[in-house]
């Protein structure tokens, strides 16, 4: 009979290991003519969700135009899962408010890690995407090669909301001992 602290009734982490693909890097960068949701500004910050696992950047006071240049780290084993983002403004005394929302499909960004791209030239464009209904982009993104490694630069246009953008990067991670792709 097993018991429930059995490794054979729990995952291990070796068996959590050999379904991750790797770790997604988002870098939030920065926020753009954010909506105003107190009297003259807003106190933004940013939630970021993939799957269940959900990250938060820090509360910018009175700004609508925010820096965060904050890296939160996604683990993936699933590359079809969206990234879910909304901007809310932090307030004290009562419920936050949401200041937009935007989705992004990162199966672009992941065709192009799976690519063979060793010996390119740094700088290299591998894929433009360009803005259209089916994306949240407010202009052309490129994932490029970049000092050996993918990078993919964006900025989102924000839904649900009058005016506003977040500006993102993505990285990628592999990992010794999972999966990879």
């Amino acid at each position: 009979m097993d018991s429930p602290h059995s490794p054979k009734s729990s995952p291990s982490s070796s068996s959590l290991m050999e379904n991750l693909l790797g770790l997604l890097r988002v870098k939030v960068v920065r926020g753009i003519n954010l909506a105003v949701r107190d009297v003259r500004s807003s106190d933004p910050y940013v939630t970021i969700r993939m799957g269940r696992q959900k990250l938060k950047t820090r509360v910018i006071k009175k700004d609508i135009n925010p820096e965060w240049h904050e890296d939160l780290t996604f683990s993936v084993s699933d590359p079809n899962l969206p990234i879910k983002l909304v901007v809310y403004d932090h307030d004290t005394f009562s419920k936050d408010d949401p200041m937009g929302e935007a989705e992004l499909d990162i199966k672009p960004f992941i065709d192009a890690l799976r690519m063979n791209l060793e010996g390119l030239p740094s700088g290299t464009i591998i894929t433009r995407i360009h803005p259209c209904r089916k994306n949240c982009l407010s202009e052309e993104s490129c994932i490029i090669w970049e000092n050996d490694r993918v990078v993919q630069r964006m900025c989102l246009r924000l839904n649900n909301v009058e005016c506003g953008e977040v500006e993102l990067q993505l990285q990628w991670i592999d990992l010794p001992g999972c999966k990879g792709l």
